[in-house]
């Protein structure tokens, strides 16, 4: 933890920055040939001065007096500079009169809520980003965020706004009744007691002892990524969302605050909404990982007080997250990497879970939720060490090849290469037929992906594998892509999805999902 800056005497050097004064050497005397015993120290600990001594080299003068600085600024501007600042977050007693919880694991356990308050939005950001309509004043993302408590670890589990809960017996904040546990979808916990029953409420789910509470507003999280500079993110496949208003073509973008609200928010993209959502949240925070880690940001103090002030004015803590807490956060992830950072979501045993005076939920599955929370309890990393691949990266290709059927065809008289090529397919993920036959054509020199020009982004994906084939559009060939094998057939190529799989339950590190970093 840094400390506060020296006072005491100081010394002023060339150039007028006031600094401490170097300690001296101790020197220890020796006695005399004529046993005269050495000196007495005085009162002040120091020798008396001795009539001559020689001078310390200018160099070594110069050194100490660098070291002075660099200790000062490690050890005491930080926590100068940051200073006072908790007073601009807004408190909230959030673990006031609470009994009865999980006992605390290693490593600390942040519940990062994000709601829907926009009071702090101009008329013109809510027109531009469809940030109209009354909020519902409920939270509209919920993170366990676990710090290792070696802090070279965060593993984050987004918890489904959705998921079935049943609520602690409690107070409703708005009309002061007193309601018995009952059941809700997690995210209306917050609208009846607010940060409190959140917490109590996922406590009870999880088990995991909930240590910090952090709720950041449309408001702040815009100005986070602003006084950032924009935090880059990439996409296989063109995203656009009619209520959000995003609209991104494929590619890699560079997203400032109001954008990158839109980005996290957008529901409508594909047949997954919510759970689509949490993987491009995740996506995303990865990115503000990287970004915060990479830019220096964190190894200034001045900057990381500049981005702390834009974002605590509309940040909600519980009270025992100041200043000591800020710093040992930043210095915790300078050594941060993209590698250091998991992400998943609760797994889910089943889908479209209907209770009465809900409605549709989503319900945990019991077994391998435990399996994620024993790991945050324990302190242990969410997914097993995977052994580094040997050889190139995966080619990433816009289609999983789990779901492009593959029909393969011998286009040469060498026996075996169907085969051989059906195999190789398969191992790399591509749902092949298995069952390989001859080409009517038996002198094909270069290797043929015919295709279907519906399924032109599968072709693609298809093509990759297979460095040096070539792309044949074939009307009405149907779904299934068709690899016909010529006599210049090298290898396949490892491919891999450029977005992780969408399941729950599935671990991603960081560098899986950042730009340019796989």
């Amino acid at each position: 933890m840094l400390t506060d800056r020296t006072s005491g005497r100081t010394a002023r050097p060339r150039g007028g920055v006031t600094l401490p004064t170097p300690p001296r050497s101790p020197r220890v005397p020796a006695a005399t040939s004529r046993g005269v015993p050495p000196p007495q120290r005085g009162a002040s600990g120091r020798p008396p001065r001795p009539p001559v001594r020689r001078k310390r080299p200018r160099w070594a003068v110069r050194a100490v007096t660098a070291l002075s600085v660099v200790v000062l600024a490690s050890a005491g501007i930080g926590h100068a500079v940051l200073s006072g600042l908790g007073s601009d977050i807004t408190r909230v007693d959030a673990f006031k009169d609470m009994k009865n919880r999980p006992r605390a694991g290693d490593g600390m356990n942040v519940l990062l809520v994000g709601t829907d308050g926009r009071d702090r939005i101009s008329e013109e950001e809510r027109r531009k980003y469809r940030l109209g309509g009354a909020p519902c004043h409920c939270t509209d993302t919920i993170m366990i965020v676990h710090l290792s408590e070696d802090r070279e670890r965060a593993s984050v589990v987004s918890l489904p706004r959705d998921s079935y809960a049943e609520t602690p017996d409690h107070t409703d904040r708005t009309t002061g009744e007193q309601h018995k546990g009952h059941p809700v979808k997690l995210n209306a916990a917050y609208a009846e007691g607010g940060p409190q029953l959140t917490i109590r409420t996922v406590e009870k789910m999880t088990r995991v002892k909930i240590d910090h509470y952090l709720e950041v507003d449309f408001t702040s999280f815009m100005r986070t990524v602003d006084v950032l500079g924009g935090v880059e993110v990439c996409t296989a496949e063109p995203l656009k969302d009619s209520h959000t208003g995003l609209d991104l073509p494929a590619g890699t973008h560079t997203l400032m605050g109001g954008q990158a609200l839109q980005y996290v928010r957008a529901r409508h993209l594909d047949g997954a909404s919510d759970l689509s959502r949490m993987k491009r949240q995740q996506r995303f925070l990865a990115a503000l990982i990287d970004r915060a880690t990479s830019s220096g940001l964190l190894l200034n103090p001045l900057k990381f007080r500049d981005v702390t002030q834009a974002v605590l004015g509309s940040v909600r803590a519980d009270k025992g997250f100041g200043t000591d807490e800020m710093l040992a956060l930043g210095r915790a992830m300078r050594n941060f990497s993209p590698s250091s950072s998991e992400f998943t979501t609760v797994p889910i045993g089943q889908m479209g879970y209907a209770v009465k005076g809900v409605g549709s939920t989503l319900k945990w599955d019991p077994a391998e939720s435990e399996r994620i929370f024993d790991a945050l309890r324990e302190d242990e990393p969410l997914a097993r060490p995977r052994p580094k691949p040997k050889g190139p990266a995966p080619v990433r290709v816009p289609v999983d090849p789990r779901q492009i059927r593959v029909q393969v065809e011998n286009g040469t008289r060498t026996p075996g290469l169907g085969k051989r090529v059906d195999d190789a397919l398969a191992a790399t993920g591509f749902r092949t037929t298995k069952v390989p036959r001859n080409a009517t054509d038996r002198a094909v020199e270069r290797t043929v992906v015919a295709f279907d020009p519906r399924w032109d982004r599968s072709a693609k994906s298809l093509a990759a594998a297979l460095p040096g084939s070539e792309l044949r559009p074939v009307k009405g060939q149907g779904p299934t892509l068709k690899v016909i094998a010529g006599a210049g057939f090298e290898k396949v190529a490892r491919v891999r999805p450029a977005d992780p799989p969408q399941e729950s339950g599935t671990v991603v590190r960081g560098d899986e999902v950042v730009c340019g970093k796989q």
